[in-house]
């Protein structure tokens, strides 16, 4: 994938790192899933859809709720590690489709609530809001959710930037400051805010578990070359060892509920 408004235009694909994703990238907190449920989304019997699924993480941690998902994702090796994801809990309340959020294929009003984890910033954002629209039902959710850490709180993180920087200085991903939400522009006459919520929460990585995540980044390897890949891989390891084995993160989780008009 290569979006002008993404790193200066340097191409990117999570699908190189699906495996590290799937062992990985399983790492939003029980709290955010409890929030979730409080907010409308994961009712039992809903039909969610969740855009840019990647590796199926907030279907398969919602799953317990008997809602039926369906995980979406423009990859087709991030969708093939959801399904086995999925396949090895025994999961039959998930569903799979390679689409993008601009253009899904499904038919109007077939869904309950739509869900963009960490994602939609690499929609075209005025086209998905018209395809959320299209395929909610009248009373249907949009959620947003968004989480980052948080480099000037941080300094395992703050470094940690700087290092991927270093190997690539395109990555527009570093910098996170705490957000502050503006209604926007692809929201007007399609959908009314129903609810804004931001908290912070230390998140615990195993040091394996962080490395892991770490590579999973679309500064790293979703875009590096192998030579690049491999000096990386060389210095962080090396910067890691002053840390011990469980690390404690900031980051911050921010979650936004639209309600479609119709």
């Amino acid at each position: 994938m290569k979006l002008d408004f993404i790193d200066n235009g340097k191409e990117f694909d999570f699908g190189r790192v699906s495996s590290e994703y799937a062992a990985f990238r399983d790492i939003y907190p029980k709290s955010m899933y409890d929030k979730l449920i409080s907010f409308g989304i994961g009712n039992s019997g809903q039909n969610i859809l969740d855009l840019g699924s990647g590796t199926a993480v907030l279907p398969i941690n919602l799953s317990f709720t008997g809602a039926n998902i369906t995980a979406s994702d423009i990859s087709e090796n991030q969708i093939n590690a959801g399904k086995k994801a999925a396949e090895e809990k025994s999961l039959d309340n998930i569903s799979f489709k390679v689409c993008s959020a601009e253009d899904t294929g499904f038919e109007d009003n077939s869904f309950d609530a739509v869900t963009a984890v960490q994602c939609f910033h690499y929609f075209n954002a005025d086209k998905a809001a018209a395809e959320i629209s299209r395929i909610l039902k009248p009373n249907g959710l949009f959620c947003k959710l968004l989480m980052d850490w948080l480099p000037f709180e941080d300094k395992a993180i703050a470094e940690l930037e700087e290092i991927v920087l270093k190997y690539n200085p395109n990555w527009g991903g570093g910098g996170f400051q705490k957000y502050r939400y503006n209604y926007p522009d692809w929201a007007e006459g399609r959908f009314d805010i129903n609810t804004i919520h931001s908290y912070n929460e230390a998140l615990t990585f195993t040091k394996e578990a962080w490395f892991g995540r770490v590579l999973t980044c679309r500064g790293v390897g979703a875009s590096l070359n192998v030579g690049q890949l491999k000096a990386f891989i060389q210095e962080y390891s090396g910067m890691l060892d002053k840390y011990g084995d469980i690390m404690h993160l900031k980051h911050q989780i921010h979650i936004e509920i639209y309600s479609v008009v119709k």
